[in-house]
């Protein structure tokens, strides 16, 4: 038996695509004309991730129709689970290789939330002598560089992250000189994550993806001089040296000489009896010290795997130079405030964080958080724009980018 189309009862007959297109018009038209009250209960959703209180609502009701839907998202910021909700997920992934935002609190977590919370210029972050902790009133265990275990309780405790995080100076906890400090670089979370075994590349292509919304696909440039690439990378891949000249060469000839600002740090752990370096923690080579591996300060793991091309770069020191400021990644916007060059993590951490780039990434973060998706159009990518500029007057506040992004995607 063959079915005939359009044949049946009116409840069983498939719409016509006329009627389908009405109908998707028809709700196009009902989020056009989204009214003051949903507009403002938008917002506080995309921030907050929870319903407003009637006073809260009518109070951004109030604001969105006088104009001001910036102030209307500040309201909303003003609720707890922006914190510990919504700023936790949206920093968690950049704590771990994995980039899964179902990881426990920790220090890099929380001082990411304090900075944003404090409306501290953002670029700290990524260099500054920069800690958050519980606040002493809450009975938790004491900061300990082997261990997870203060922040672990601080999640636990019914106190919100709002009003529970404390700033200090990194330095007073960690040990670190804070010459030494380089903000969320030096936590013990990064270093868990990224500084653990390996050679410390990890932790230069984590930021980069982080914090510069670059991986090292994307800057990978073959032009650069390949004099500071370490002995551990090979000439000849697998016997053809055009590999290297053609592919690695690329990514390596930038990252080395940058990578080499980590020379003294490593992350120190029970390889057999604690794998997943639980108990492990931070290490720094301070002035004076001398590795048994190198016979300098510089980290014996700078060495491994140095026969695969005994003719490489030995790292002598935390030297770094920045070659990418020269070639097609200076559209990622270097300060021209800054050298180029210098010693040490903080100041290449430093460098990362005044570039253009840094500030675009936190941008477009924000905005796919709070909208829900990235940039589709001329309008949305004006809107990036604009928030950038904004960005930088508003000195770095990152409450600054979250308001206006709620504000761009209300709906109108």
């Amino acid at each position: 038996m063959v079915a005939v189309w359009g044949v049946g009862t009116k409840a069983s007959r498939p719409r016509s695509r006329p009627a389908i297109a009405l109908s998707l018009l028809a709700l196009l038209s009902c989020t056009a004309q989204a009214g003051d009250r949903e507009q403002a209960k938008r917002i506080h959703d995309r921030i907050a991730g929870v319903p407003p209180s009637a006073s809260v609502l009518a109070d951004m009701e109030a604001d969105v129709a006088n104009g001001d839907a910036i102030q209307a998202a500040y309201t909303a910021m003003e609720n707890p689970a922006f914190y510990d909700a919504t700023l936790k997920h949206f920093v968690a992934p950049w704590t771990n290789e994995e980039r899964s935002a179902f990881v426990a609190l920790n220090d890099y977590t929380a001082t990411v939330i304090g900075a944003i919370r404090d409306e501290l210029d953002f670029r700290r972050v990524l260099f500054d002598d920069l800690l958050y902790v519980g606040a002493s009133n809450l009975g938790l265990p004491a900061y300990s560089i082997s261990n997870n275990a203060h922040y672990e309780a601080l999640e636990n405790n019914s106190a919100s992250l709002k009003t529970a995080l404390t700033q200090v100076a990194q330095s007073s906890r960690n040990g670190l000189p804070p010459g030494a400090t380089a903000g969320i670089h030096t936590t013990r979370a990064a270093a868990k994550a990224f500084f653990i075994a390996g050679t410390n590349r990890a932790m230069f292509r984590f930021t980069l993806l982080n914090h510069l919304c670059n991986d090292l696909e994307q800057v990978n440039d073959t032009t650069r001089p390949p004099d500071r690439v370490r002995q551990d990378v090979s000439r000849s891949p697998g016997g053809d040296s055009r590999i290297f000249l053609n592919s690695c060469v690329g990514c390596h000839s930038g990252m080395d000489p940058m990578t080499q600002a980590f020379a003294y740090y490593d992350y120190d752990y029970d390889a057999d009896n604690d794998p997943d370096g639980l108990a492990g923690q931070l290490v720094y080579n301070a002035a004076g010290t001398t590795d048994p591996d190198t016979g300098s300060r510089v980290q014996g793991k700078y060495l491994i795997n140095s026969g695969s091309f005994s003719f490489g770069y030995v790292t002598p020191d935390d030297q770094w130079n920045n070659y990418w400021r020269s070639g097609p990644n200076q559209l990622l916007g270097w300060s021209a405030d800054l050298s180029g060059s210098g010693s040490g993590a903080k100041s290449m951490a430093q460098e990362l964080a005044y570039s253009e780039a840094f500030a675009q990434c936190q941008v477009k973060k924000v905005f796919r958080n709070v909208c829900l998706r990235d940039p589709v159009d001329s309008a949305d990518r004006s809107q990036i724009d604009s928030m950038v500029s904004s960005f930088g007057s508003h000195q770095y506040n990152l409450k600054q980018v979250f308001a206006e992004s709620a504000a761009y995607c209300m709906g109108n």
